[in-house]
């Protein structure tokens, strides 16, 4: 059986009430190491966030997507705390010697929740088409040539070459694997299984009402007899962080991954409830500002290096992540060691740097001391609104004018990435699991302009940074793979299409009735199959 080497989690503050508690440790599952008292069966988990714009996360790639999705549909693989590979559709595999074939043994006797049995035709069928349409399956997946399937419970995965991340990707929310008897039938059958999924997990899906909940049910023919515990799993959908604190504090809901960060210290406080801030590990989340270098100021590298030294990330970190963020200093976080750069160091707050910098790129200050005007959209949370409020605010001291714009999920999709009408942005990033599957795609130039979101944004083109990334991309040499990440950074960090902010964490809440939540380093997009619900007292 293949090994994945262990990526540990860092130190990131945890806060677990009620007190606060400052322990540099992976996760707070529970605030005590006593033991918990036996599962109980039956309850309904309440879930609260932003509704996602489908249920299946196999051609979205959004957070809230993937959460439920990898509820109803299942991967082949799940991973432990130190992302060591195990079972799930798959019960064992294999990878050949030069890197190129990968063979998984399917377990026997599942069926989809239609009651269809599945097969190595379901694998072979959703991985061509994570491959298709996947945002980040058009890279993880980029070396699949070809799935051979000898029998029905055997996957053979044929590489053009080696892809050292690809176990990696094999997660319930990342490669979640779909009936080809539904999606098979054409777009319009796909598109009904986004919004109504039939998988094979723990849970079915039983309804969608938009704009208000989703609702699954236990799926009692589930393959892991037993399992899971929940009768329900409710979805309420809210994307105001003040109605999402209260529906925890009020028992109205029972977990939440949307919990401001300005709620967190509060509610640790709180008798009934846990509060954490950490990053997930699986998605490696960044806060970062990204260039349009087609625009004729910030198509200077020294323009965007003087918006570098311009801003004082210690104090963004405290101003919009309460302190709870990492400051970063490459595109690449400490958490992905070894492939992170530990040597740099982020841009100096340095104001007269950054006016020196804009005077040598011929941006003289002119009328009221203004250098140039420019827009600065954002990826619409709450978070990041401080965030672009805070670079409109430390780039007025520069002479660069900033109007900050909003708009909804969508229409920012559509202006940056679809119609490129932008200026700069901020933006929140998954750096992944690995580099190549979530870091490649800011930089590497084949998909630049291609209006495939949340890929290259600053439409970045640089030949060396390409040779770089589609070396790592095949290298199986760990010492070898991280000389190489290390350079990419190097160059990323001088040529500056992508100014990386903070490591972002996630406000976790929820209450002391619930257990087993957040199992491996999938965490929320985990399948809560052993998830259970103390009853409340009478």
């Amino acid at each position: 059986m293949s090994v994945v080497h262990g990526m540990p989690r860092r130190g990131f503050l945890a806060l677990a009430g009620p007190g606060l508690l400052f322990p540099w440790c992976a996760r707070a599952q529970d605030s005590s190491f006593l033991p918990l008292p036996p599962p109980v069966r039956g309850g309904t988990l309440t879930v609260i966030g932003a509704e996602p714009p489908a249920l299946l996360s196999l051609a979205n790639i959004t957070v809230g997507t993937r959460d439920i999705s990898a509820k109803i549909t299942e991967g082949l693989l799940r991973f432990d705390d130190r992302f060591a590979p195990q079972p799930l559709l798959a019960t064992a595999w294999s990878v050949s010697a030069d890197g190129r074939r990968y063979r998984f043994t399917l377990r026997r006797n599942v069926r989809w929740h239609d009651g269809q049995p599945f097969t190595s035709a379901d694998v072979a069928f959703s991985l061509q088409e994570l491959q298709r349409v996947n945002p980040r399956g058009r890279g993880t997946l980029a070396q699949l040539e070809r799935v051979e399937t000898p029998d029905a419970h055997t996957a053979v995965l044929h590489l053009k070459a080696p892809a050292p991340y690809l176990l990696r990707s094999l997660s319930s929310a990342e490669s979640p694997i779909v009936p080809r008897h539904l999606h098979a039938q054409g777009p319009e059958a796909a598109a009904r299984n986004a919004a109504a999924p039939v998988g094979t997990g723990p849970f079915r899906f039983r309804q969608w009402v938009r704009g208000s909940h989703a609702e699954l049910e236990r799926n009692p023919d589930y393959w892991d007899v037993g399992l899971p515990y929940l009768d329900r799993l409710i979805y309420r959908f809210s994307a105001d962080p003040a109605a999402i604190a209260a529906a925890l504090e009020t028992g109205a809901a029972d977990f939440s991954t949307s919990v401001s960060l300005n709620d967190i210290a509060r509610l640790s406080k709180h008798p009934r409830l846990h509060a954490q801030a950490l990053p997930s590990a699986y998605l490696n989340n960044i806060a970062a500002v990204e260039f349009n270098l087609g625009n004729p100021h910030f198509s200077h590298a020294q323009v965007r290096r003087a918006v570098a030294h311009a801003l004082n990330l210690d104090f963004l970190n405290k101003a919009a992540y309460q302190g709870l963020a990492q400051p970063l200093a490459t595109p690449v976080p400490p958490a992905l060691a070894p492939w992170h750069d530990a040597t740099l160091r982020p841009y100096a707050h340095d104001v007269d740097r950054a006016n020196a910098l804009l005077d040598q790129a011929g941006f003289a200050r002119g009328q009221g001391g203004r250098r140039f005007s420019v827009t600065l959209d954002y990826f619409p949370t709450a978070t990041l609104k401080l965030v672009a409020d805070y670079v409109k605010a430390a780039l007025s001291r520069v002479g660069i004018h900033v109007t900050v714009r909003s708009q909804d999920l969508g229409g920012f999709v559509q202006r940056v990435y679809k119609q490129r009408d932008f200026d700069f942005e901020v933006n929140g990033l998954g750096a992944l699991f690995d580099p190549t599957a979530g870091v490649q795609r800011l930089y590497a130039s084949a998909d630049a302009g291609k209006g495939i979101p949340f890929v290259n944004a600053s439409g970045f083109r640089n030949a060396q940074a390409d040779d770089l990334l589609a070396q790592a991309a095949l290298e199986t040499d760990e010492t070898r793979r991280t000389a190489l990440w290390h350079r990419l950074q190097k160059i990323a960090m001088d040529e500056l299409p992508l100014l990386p902010l903070v490591s972002v964490p996630r406000g976790n809440v929820w209450s002391r009735r619930v257990h087993g939540l957040l199992e491996g380093v999938e965490e929320s997009a985990g399948s809560f199959s052993r998830a259970w619900v103390e009853p409340k007292a009478p």
